[in-house]
């Protein structure tokens, strides 16, 4: 209180406050005698009420006013000061549970942060895996193609040769006595065929050289024996080479199913991994959005919350200043209140002893 007063002094030496209590007395003293004066004159004509009489009871009710503005004041003061002490409660509280709660928003914000970040890296690896998975489908649909396309052409191979191994191999199990030598195109044709083996087609060539000269046959016999003798080898060998062929056409026809199981499979699997992955990459993408969402609600928040905050720091210190001073000019009028109800008790006194 003495240093508010000090202050409250410096900045306003003539408030009736900072005058010393002799000098206020003194002061004091000219309209006291001046009001004595006027009302002993006054109560020079009234014969029932003696003139200090009548400046006691004046004086007694200045005293009572003074008593009762005094009191009013005090009053008034005290529910100012409520007020103030109330609502710095109040704008304290808040400015906590703002800092607290920009706090929180900052680590909430931190937090979307990170996720978003995190999601990112993972739906990278995601676009990664299936760009990788459907370059894997597009080059294993590529070598299955050129599987397929040698399969094909390798079977068409074998059963052409099946086809033609049959055909010639009925041609020479005929008996006829009459043999055309178109009867044995059949026999020729097998010559262009990539399938027969070199030593079969030099085989062949040497057959068809004799049959085409009965009189190399070498035969004392008629000439029909001797062509089933010279044919029986050579069916000999197209049987085992039509037996050769299908047997490897079947293991050929196994592989390409295999194959085509194989390649499904690897289909199946690819095609499985790049939905997964797609559903996966999606439903991040998802979540990374209202992440991003959820980081800029909490941004907007923080904005708004360190606003309301600084607003409330500043209303708080500009309500503690002018509480202060108001206390300060509170105090400065109680005490000249007091001082003058005071020298008005003595005055009073003073009176009242030498009536």
């Amino acid at each position: 209180r003495g240093s508010l007063c000090s202050a409250h002094c410096k900045r306003s030496p003539d408030h009736p406050a900072c005058v010393p209590p002799a000098m206020k007395m003194s002061m004091l003293a000219a309209p006291l005698a001046l009001l004595v004066a006027r009302t002993v004159h006054a109560a020079a004509s009234q014969v029932e009420v003696t003139p200090v009489q009548k400046v006691i009871e004046l004086m007694e009710g200045m005293l009572a006013k003074g008593k009762q503005e005094k009191h009013d004041e005090q009053v008034q003061f005290a529910a100012y000061k409520q007020f103030c002490d109330d609502t710095t409660v109040d704008k304290k509280r808040a400015i906590k549970e703002a800092e607290e709660k920009i706090e929180s928003l900052k680590a909430d914000i931190q937090a979307h942060a990170a996720h978003a970040a995190r999601l990112t890296k993972e739906i990278a690896g995601h676009d990664d895996d299936i760009a990788t998975w459907k370059g894997d489908n597009e080059a294993a649909a590529k070598v299955r193609a050129i599987d397929k396309a040698e399969y094909d052409a390798t079977h068409k191979d074998y059963s052409e040769s099946v086809d033609a191994l049959e055909r010639a191999i009925a041609v020479l199990k005929k008996q006829a006595h009459d043999r055309p030598q178109a009867s044995f195109a059949q026999i020729s044709s097998l010559k262009s065929l990539s399938l027969i083996p070199a030593e079969a087609k030099r085989t062949l060539d040497l057959f068809l050289a004799q049959v085409s000269d009965p009189e190399g046959l070498e035969v004392s016999a008629p000439e029909a024996y001797g062509y089933e003798f010279q044919s029986h080898g050579v069916i000999e060998m197209l049987s085992k080479l039509h037996d050769k062929f299908i047997e490897e056409r079947t293991a050929l026809e196994k592989e390409e199913m295999n194959s085509k199981h194989a390649h499904d499979m690897l289909l199946q699997d690819l095609t499985a991994q790049i939905a997964q992955a797609t559903q996966d990459r999606e439903e991040k993408a998802e979540a990374k959005a209202k992440h991003l969402q959820s980081k800029a609600d909490a941004e907007g928040d923080l904005a708004d919350t360190t606003s309301t905050k600084e607003a409330d720091e500043k209303y708080l210190a500009d309500l503690t200043a002018t509480c202060e001073q108001k206390a300060s000019d509170f105090e400065s009028r109680q005490q000249l209140r007091a001082e003058e109800l005071e020298a008005i008790t003595k005055a009073i006194e003073i009176i009242s002893s030498n009536a």
